[in-house]
């Protein structure tokens, strides 16, 4: 007997791709269950589905920097802060954080596929009684125009969100004047695809085109250095409210008049911000 649940939980990560960078990424996390039935009828109470299965994944991969291994031009040492990641191509960062921000896979390359696949592999090791085999499937969002694939790191937050790399694949809706703009929305996609986020207050220095980004937190040291060209500095922390806020002032002032932008934070959450500019209306 197979029991399935979809979209049983959401998948909030940063991946180091070998022709991207660094890229944020969220997905839809489907689960089939497989064994014979109890003497209830029933293979697994789905009432104890979600919070066994999501407390594993939660304590695992989740808002953690997946990092292929095996990619060329990567290294991965340790450091006092726990581990370095170096990378070279097809652009430049140093990366020092706790062990646990970090899921080092020997790949040369992460697809949600193969991620699915490992998933199901860890999961099946100690089952629940009763369930012989787990089947794990990543599944990504659609997009209907706008979307935005962004890393950051939550100095101030109290859960894994303080990592300094980890992120979020988010839909993003621009209205101007009252009115959808999907002209706004391509832009500001286009703008903040692949993108780091920083904290203004977490920047330590922006010399020769490179931001050098670092905080303690409760997990331990974290720092970050990548080109400034992968990078948007906001004046605040890097909360969803308060990216929200910075793109409806951000737009605001370059077109003037209404702007509301609801921006997602992964998938089916996130914040509504409105702004106006007193310029002309463009």
């Amino acid at each position: 007997m197979m029991l399935f649940v979809n979209a049983l939980s959401a998948l909030d990560v940063s991946i180091w791709c070998p022709q991207r960078g660094l890229i944020g990424a969220s997905y839809h996390v489907d689960v089939e269950l497989e064994g014979p039935l109890g003497e209830d009828g029933m293979l697994f109470d789905f009432g104890e589905v979600k919070p066994w299965i999501k407390s594993r994944i939660d304590n695992s991969v989740d808002h953690t920097l997946l990092v292929p291994a095996k990619a060329h031009d990567i290294s991965v040492n340790e450091c006092p802060e726990g581990l370095r990641l170096q990378t070279r191509h097809p652009w430049s960062m140093e990366l020092r954080a706790p062990r646990q921000a970090y899921t080092l896979l020997p790949w040369q390359q992460i697809t949600p596929e193969r991620l699915g696949d490992y998933l199901s592999t860890e999961l099946s090791r100690r089952p629940p009684a009763q369930v012989e085999k787990i089947r794990v499937t990543l599944r990504e969002e659609s997009h209907e125009i706008g979307g935005y694939t962004y890393s950051h790191g939550l100095r101030r937050h109290k859960g894994n969100c303080q990592r300094i790399a980890h992120g979020h694949r988010s839909r993003l809706a621009i209205w101007h004047n009252g009115q959808r703009s999907e002209v706004l929305e391509a832009q500001w996609s286009q703008r903040l695809e692949d993108i780091y986020l920083i904290d203004q207050a977490d920047l330590i220095s922006e010399e020769n085109d490179i931001c050098h980004v670092g905080y303690e937190s409760a997990q331990g040291r974290f720092s970050i250095r990548l080109p400034r060209e992968r990078a948007e500095i906001l004046p605040t922390p890097t909360t969803v409210e308060q990216i929200a806020n910075w793109m409806a002032g951000e737009i605001a002032s370059l077109h003037g008049g209404s702007v509301r932008v609801q921006a997602f934070e992964g998938i089916d959450k996130g914040a509504v911000a409105t702004a106006w500019g007193d310029r002309m209306p463009t």
